[in-house]
C-alpha cells in the first residue's frame, strides 16, 4: 500500500533548513509551509527547496489545518509559545533544544501535550552517532560491568553566539540548556538511569568584558539513582575543535572518546590493555532523527527521543542552573 502523505511545516530556517531537507528526503513526506522572521532568508530557502507557502508569522504553520507535523527551530525564547500553539492545533512536533527556558513553560507545554494526544520529540542528536550507539549496546550486554562513574562534556568554540548573537540578547540564557543538554541526554540514555542530585558552579572568565552577564562555562556533578557519580562541563570557548567528550568507567572496561578513534581500556597495562574503537563519530546530520519520528507517527509509537526524555533532561538542566544560583546541592524534581 502507498504511504499516507505526511505534511510538514518548519518554523525557523537557520538549523530549520536541515529539518526541511530531511523531511523532503523521506518517502511520502512533503514540506508544505515554512516560516522565518527574516523575509530575505524566507524567500531564499523557499526558492531553494521549492516551498511556495511562506510566512513571517509562525501561526501560518502551527495553526495550518493542512499540516501534520511541525519542526520548531526558532530562537529559544520563542519555543514554548510556538510549541503550545502547534499542540493546541493537533500537530506532532519536533522542537530544537532546549524546548523551553523555564519550568513554568515546561508545565504549560505538558498540559498542552496531554490535551493534544500527539507526539513530541527534540533534536538530541548524539543518540544517532554510530559510536555512541555501539557504546550503548556494549553497556546493555554487560561488557562494562557495573558503571560507577560517567563524564560527558560539551566543548565547542562558539563564544560569539552569546556575546554577539541572539542568545546573548535574550532575557535569560544558560549554556547548559543549549549545549550541555546534549551530553546530559546522552548519559541518561547510556546509563538507563535518572539523575537524582546535582551540584554545580560556573565562571564568566571568557565573557566578563562582554555584555553577556551569566556564566559562560558551567561544571556540574551528578548523582545517578543507581549509585554512580557523574560530571558534565559545558564551555563555549575552548581552544580546540568541537568535541563531545565522553568517558564511561565500568568495573570491567573504560570507554574514552577521542578523534579519530575512541579507546577501550581493560586494565592499566599501556601495551596490552588499550584497544582502539574505530566506529565512526560523529557521523550524523542535524535532521537525522526525523525519519524515525515520521515512521513512529505512522506507526503510532513513541520516537527514539520521547516526551519523557525531553522533560527529564530539561529538569536536570533546571536543577543545574538552580545549583549554580543557590550554591548548594539540588534534588532533581521531575515533572514526569
Amino acid at each position: 500500500m502507498p504511504l499516507k502523505t505526511i505534511r510538514a511545516g518548519v518554523v525557523g530556517l537557520g538549523v530549520g533548513e536541515a529539518h526541511l531537507r530531511s523531511y523532503q528526503s523521506i518517502p511520502g513526506c512533503e514540506v508544505t509551509a515554512i516560516c522565518d522572521i527574516d523575509a530575505a532568508r524566507l524567500a531564499e530557502i523557499g526558492d531553494r527547496y521549492g516551498v511556495a507557502n511562506r510566512s513571517t508569522d509562525y501561526r501560518a504553520v502551527t495553526e495550518n489545518p493542512a499540516i501534520d507535523v511541525v519542526s520548531i527551530c526558532s530562537y529559544d525564547d520563542a519555543h514554548a509559545q510556538q510549541l503550545i500553539s502547534a499542540l493546541d492545533h493537533g500537530k506532532h512536533v519536533m522542537v530544537e533544544k532546549p524546548f523551553v527556558l523555564h519550568r513554568r513553560e515546561a508545565e504549560a507545554v505538558l498540559t498542552a501535550l496531554r490535551r493534544a494526544g500527539t507526539f513530541i520529540t527534540s533534536n538530541l542528536i548524539l543518540r544517532h552517532s554510530p559510536r555512541f550507539k555501539a557504546v550503548k549496546q556494549m553497556i546493555e550486554q554487560g561488557e562494562f560491568g557495573d558503571i560507577f562513574h560517567i563524564e560527558g562534556d560539551y566543548l565547542h568554540q562558539i563564544l560569539w553566539k552569546i556575546t554577539e548573537g541572539w542568545r546573548g540578547r535574550m532575557d535569560f540564557y544558560c549554556t547548559v540548556y543549549g549545549g550541555g543538554i546534549h551530553l546530559l541526554d546522552l548519559m541518561r540514555w547510556l546509563m538507563g538511569q535518572e539523575v537524582t542530585e546535582v551540584c554545580a558552579m560556573g565562571t564568566d572568565v571568557l565573557t566578563r568584558n562582554s555584555s553577556y552577564g551569566r556564566p559562560d562555562t558551567i561544571t556540574a556533578l551528578l548523582k545517578w539513582d543507581g549509585g554512580a557519580t557523574g560530571k558534565s562541563t559545558t564551555t563555549l570557548g575552548p581552544q580546540r575543535t568541537k568535541f563531545h567528550s565522553l568517558n564511561v568507567f565500568g568495573t570491567r572496561k573504560t570507554f574514552v572518546n577521542d578523534i579519530p578513534d575512541a579507546r577501550i581500556y581493560t586494565g592499566d597495562n599501556p601495551d596490552a590493555d588499550v584497544h582502539p574503537m574505530t566506529v565512526p563519530y560523529p557521523a550524523f546530520e542535524k535532521g537525522d532523527l526525523l525519519p524515525d519520528f515520521i515512521d513512529c507517527i505512522r506507526r503510532g509509537e513513541q520516537p527514539l527521543v520521547n516526551e519523557t526524555d525531553i522533560f527529564r533532561v530539561m529538569d536536570v538542566c533546571f536543577a543545574i542552573w538552580e545549583a549554580v544560583e543557590q550554591r548548594r546541592t539540588i534534588t532533581v524534581d521531575y515533572l514526569i
